[in-house]
């Protein structure tokens, strides 16, 4: 029982004070990036009515149907953690009447999400995504846009990636396609595994997202939604590609593209990374015009992605390391009861003024303090002792270079600001 209690939970881990300066490296340059394109943030809930998800997101989905953490309230209330984003976004848009101011709504989000998933490189049962969503508007240019701010963000950390997109055509076109892509699942079952085989009648879409290995040859020779689409999803699809090129993003179409939530209609987007492996999806998206309606809102227009983070930090190169590392400007170490004083004093003094210092009030020999400031990656120690206070002024050492030199109180900030 006790070791069980130092564990965490399958899954699931800490994310220690080391790791985390590479998180906020990444969540600070996407606010950044995100605002420049005028996206707002939101946060909702990690908590949600179950029925949210169910119909948001499709009772066939795998999300739905095996992996979503589900449980009952103290008023018997079905609730679940939330496993993904999107819905969440359209029901507090609906919520809070955001439909009836003019123009698009561009909404982001940074959290948690979770999904009892099999244990693969870059994810976790507890995981975390960026996102964002446009409501209000089915213009292509808007697809594009956002596609471009996604892969300015993965680019601006370093990380190599390709995007692919493909339609999944609509509420017009889809139906017909469905029942020929039924007939020839229908044709040869013996060729699908046991989840294509469930998804020829409840949604055979799906099947082409199948990644069971004796399944492909089958599935390559199955008819292709892009190749039954109507003039309105073939017209907007070249628009889109069309936009893409225009910006100089290249694109590769890749007709088995489907997304793995209901809601998807006409475009669909991957950003993939090949030192992922075989799971290699880094970002995904699309546009969802019924979602809004299956809640119970008005008709609404929405396109949207998530990004998962886990997959994103693995993947930043080493050279962002020194830039994310929040080092301590300054380590105090002091000799003496009155130097303690003193040093607390300075820290105070250069904290105000947006320094970060750090000291170890119990103190020790100097050889014991200056191990620690090593070992906090301090960028200066200030040494105080008898003989610098009788001076009033205070030893500082550089520790990328062992550089010291002798500095009074008044022009310490200046120094360690790099302004003398």
């Amino acid at each position: 029982m006790a070791e069980s209690l130092l564990s965490t939970i399958p899954g699931t881990r800490d994310l220690l004070p080391d790791e985390l300066d590479r998180w906020h490296l990444v969540e600070d340059r996407t606010r950044d990036i995100f605002a420049r394109y005028g996206f707002q943030e939101i946060r909702t809930p990690i908590i949600e009515a179950t029925e949210l998800f169910a119909r948001g997101i499709g009772d066939d989905t795998d999300i739905v149907g095996k992996e979503m953490y589900t449980f009952r309230d103290q008023s018997g209330k079905s609730i679940t953690l939330r496993p993904e984003a999107t819905a969440s976004v359209v029901r507090a848009y609906l919520q809070h009447s955001m439909h009836r101011e003019a123009g698009a709504t561009r909404l982001y989000y940074v959290g948690p999400m979770f999904r009892h998933e099999k244990k693969q490189k870059g994810r976790w049962r507890q995981f975390f995504q960026v996102g964002a969503e446009i409501l209000g508007s089915d213009h292509p240019a808007i697809e594009a846009e956002t596609v471009e701010m996604v892969l300015a963000l993965i680019g601006s950390l370093g990380i190599q990636s390709r995007l692919q997109i493909n339609s999944v055509g609509c509420p017009n076109c889809r139906p017909a396609y469905l029942e020929r892509l039924r007939a020839e699942l229908r044709g040869d079952p013996a060729a699908f595994c046991e989840d294509c085989r469930r998804r020829t009648e409840t949604n055979p879409l799906r099947v082409l997202d199948c990644k069971v290995e004796a399944c492909q040859p089958r599935i390559n020779r199955l008819p292709m939604m892009i190749d039954h689409l109507c003039s309105d999803c073939a017209g907007h699809f070249q628009r889109f590609k069309s936009y893409l090129s225009g910006a100089d993003i290249p694109f590769e179409v890749v007709p088995r593209l489907v997304r793995g939530l209901d809601y998807y209609v006409r475009t669909a987007f991957e950003i993939v990374s090949g030192d992922l492996g075989a799971q290699n999806a880094l970002a995904g998206g699309g546009r969802y015009d019924g979602l809004a309606e299956v809640l119970g809102g008005p008709p609404t227009h929405g396109f949207g992605f998530a990004l998962g983070l886990d997959r994103l930090i693995m993947l930043l190169p080493a050279s962002l390391g020194d830039e994310s590392i929040a080092k301590p400007d300054l380590f105090l170490a002091h000799i003496g009861e009155e130097a303690l004083r003193k040093a607390i004093e300075l820290a105070r003094q250069l904290r105000r003024k947006g320094l970060r210092c750090c000291l170890e009030f119990e103190g020790g020999s100097l050889k014991r303090q200056m191990r620690m400031a090593n070992r906090i990656n301090a960028r200066h120690t200030l040494i105080i002792g008898g003989e610098e206070l009788a001076k009033g002024l205070y030893k500082v050492r550089r520790m990328s270079s062992s550089e010291q030199r002798e500095i009074s109180p008044d022009h310490l900030a200046d120094y360690l600001l790099g302004r003398e």
